[in-house]
């Protein structure tokens, strides 16, 4: 029996990592070892306030998209919210999941003909960059 995820596109997200990790054979399974991790310091500066261990998600969209990319390949995409910032979210051959898409409640999100996001872009910003490298850290800490 196949347990139940509340990320957009849980159901098809069964994809392999393009690099061998212990316990880690899709993007459910590096859901739950990231649910371990994500914490208030991954989370967007701006929305930190907002963040508790109910809505683990929020702010941590692009860090954990390139994250997802790191491991199992595809692509990045963003959908443009209110404000001008994307919410990024993953893009592997067909299927395509979100794994911070909880942080919306129940808002649907439009995950069609979206542009590419470019990590240069995102990590431009310094503080994106070094909370993506704290979380790939504590990641591969548990997989690697």
């Amino acid at each position: 029996m196949t347990k139940e995820y509340k990320f957009y596109g849980w159901e098809g997200a069964s994809c392999a990592p393009i690099r061998v990790l212990k316990g880690v054979n899709n993007p459910r399974d590096m859901y739950d070892v990231l649910s371990k991790i994500w914490c208030e310091y991954t989370c967007a500066p701006r929305l930190r306030d907002g963040w508790s261990r109910e809505n683990m998600t929020l702010g941590q969209c692009s860090i954990t998209a390139f994250l997802v990319q790191d491991f199992f390949g595809g692509e990045v995409y963003g959908v443009l919210r209110p404000g001008g910032n994307y919410h990024c979210y993953n893009v592997i051959g067909d299927v395509v999941f979100d794994l911070t898409s909880e942080q919306f409640g129940d808002e649907v999100l439009n995950y069609e003909n979206n542009p590419v996001q470019r990590r240069e872009d995102h990590f431009a910003k310094a503080e994106k960059y070094e909370r993506y490298l704290y979380l790939k850290a504590e990641f591969e800490k548990v997989v690697m």
